[in-house]
């Protein structure tokens, strides 16, 4: 293997695969990148055995070949290196010389036959949709996954992909986000579980003007856009029914400012509880009030303006759910709709002129007096 290439080419190639790389593995070949010198260019490849990203950025190939090299160090060696071509030659199956001006480096990999194959995904038939209109549902919806290990299914974003509409669905059971998107795609009809790492670097390495080709096997998703291919492993079983938790019937209405509301929150939400981050607010004419009490470290009270429709009502929930949700509206105002202190409320982009519809719920936390 022998190929000439820019340090910016090169390097633009190995941030594309790098967040694939897991910091931390029993595996020693994982925490190297592919690099395989092929027609017109080197094709660089990662893997945490869920995920695997590809790309191929163009080089002068005099030799084809392939070796495993360290992910991390060649990312900061190549950082480090001056704006010039970058000389890469194996010495051996596993030791590769680079040169860039007056550097040289000898690094040791692993031999390419260690380096786990890639899952076969096909994209014949594959759905086609624009990277902005992923990147729109990615970027509102997949923050509200579960991190936690008890249900499995909620660690994913269900993905349901119709002829004319994208719809995406997240929730950690407390919390819900739901945005759908118009599209124009071809393909069948499909459901998929996705985890967020996955759709976190399909918004990362595709640009909002690229069209993004989907396909899937029987347990993987892979995407493609010119020479970069992302695949993910897919999360098996039946994600629970969303549609019967959104209420239908919230007849109080509220419309605040968001940056307003989430500053206040942010101030309240110092004395509250580590553990449930409670905050009672209580909703009448004109005015939203903010009450704190927590035995061991005090009270906060605050108010602030509000447009808001319905009898006076007092409701409790987790300051830091709010606060999440209200950091991925995309309007100036927030429209919140509730019904009595133990159900769900609604929060909505108010005045959002985007054809998308976005929908966030939260659950209500017990008031204790």
């Amino acid at each position: 293997m022998k190929f000439t290439i820019t340090r910016e080419r090169l390097q633009e190639g190995l941030l594309a695969v790098a967040n694939a790389v897991p910091s931390k593995t029993t595996l020693p070949v994982l925490s190297n990148i592919l690099v395989e010198a092929v027609d017109g260019g080197i094709r660089l490849s990662g893997t945490d055995l869920d995920i695997a990203v590809s790309t191929v950025v163009p080089a002068e190939v005099d030799t084809q070949g392939a070796v495993t090299l360290p992910a991390r160090k060649l990312v900061e060696i190549v950082r480090e290196l001056p704006s010039a071509a970058i000389r890469i030659a194996a010495a051996s199956e596993q030791r590769v010389n680079l040169e860039c001006g007056r550097s040289r480096f000898k690094l040791l990999g692993i031999p390419r036959d260690e380096f786990p194959t890639f899952p076969v995904v096909k994209f014949d038939g594959a759905w086609t949709v624009t990277s902005a209109d992923l990147q729109k549902l990615i970027s509102h919806v997949a923050f509200a996954a579960s991190t936690e290990e008890s249900r499995p299914i909620l660690n994913g974003v269900l993905w349901e992909l119709r002829k004319d509409q994208m719809r995406m669905v997240a929730t950690n059971g407390h919390r819900l986000a739901r945005m759908d998107v118009a599209v124009t795609g071809r393909g069948e009809t499909s459901d998929f579980i996705v985890p967020p790492k996955a759709l976190d670097q399909v918004r990362r390495l595709f640009g909002a003007a690229d069209e993004v080709e989907i396909a899937r096997s029987e347990n993987h998703l892979g995407f493609r856009a010119g020479q970069t291919y992302v695949f993910t492993r897919l999360i098996e079983g039946p994600y629970p029914n969303y549609d019967q938790v959104i209420p239908r019937d919230n007849d109080r209405i509220a419309v605040l400012d968001k940056q307003a509301l989430a500053s206040t929150l942010r101030r309240v939400g110092v004395v509250a509880s580590d553990q449930t981050h409670r905050v009672r607010l209580g909703f009448g004419a004109g005015t939203l009030k903010f009450t704190v009490s927590t035995p061991d470290l005090g009270e906060a009270h605050d108010e602030m303006a509000v447009t808001y429709d319905g009898e006076p009502i007092e409701i409790g929930f987790n300051a830091n759910y709010l606060l999440e949700i209200l950091k991925f509206m995309p309007t100036d105002e927030v429209r919140v709709t509730m019904k009595a202190p133990e159900r769900a409320a609604t929060l909505e982009p108010a005045g959002w002129d985007d054809p998308a519809s976005y929908l966030c719920l939260v659950m209500p936390l017990r008031l204790v007096d």
